[in-house]
């Protein structure tokens, strides 16, 4: 039970770190910070819901497919996030398809870094 609300935590920092990246980066893409943590919970609900059912439609497809399979779900969520929640506006296509890719890499890579900046430390630490 603690390793799901460790991989909750995580993926909910991840996905804040790339909405937030995308929101520097793009000029439209606004996040209202009253929102934001609203907005980042269905971003990621979304997202987990979504990652896995794709993932399955898409995997004897390869690497490639299961990639696309993973934007596909970034976009939606953003689409979903976009018209339930005050914390996030997109406005542009090119600024959709740019917010879609910017939002999985940042995610995907702080999903990666976040773990190491003081999550393992503290794990290791309740094991001793």
């Amino acid at each position: 039970m603690i390793r799901l609300l460790i991989r909750l935590l995580i993926a909910l920092a991840a996905n804040a770190v790339g909405l937030i990246v995308a929101a520097l980066v793009l000029s439209g893409v606004d996040i209202d910070v009253t929102g934001f943590i609203v907005a980042i919970v269905i971003f990621t609900v979304v997202d987990a819901l979504l990652q896995p059912f794709l993932a399955s439609q898409f995997r004897r497809r390869g690497a490639l497919a299961l990639a696309a399979a993973a934007l596909i779900a970034t976009l939606v969520s953003l689409i979903v996030t976009d018209l339930i929640s005050d914390g996030l506006s997109i406005d542009g296509t090119g600024t959709w398809i740019a917010a879609t890719v910017i939002v999985w890499i940042a995610s995907f890579l702080a999903a990666f870094i976040l773990p190491f900046l003081g999550l393992r430390k503290y794990l290791e630490e309740r094991r001793d």
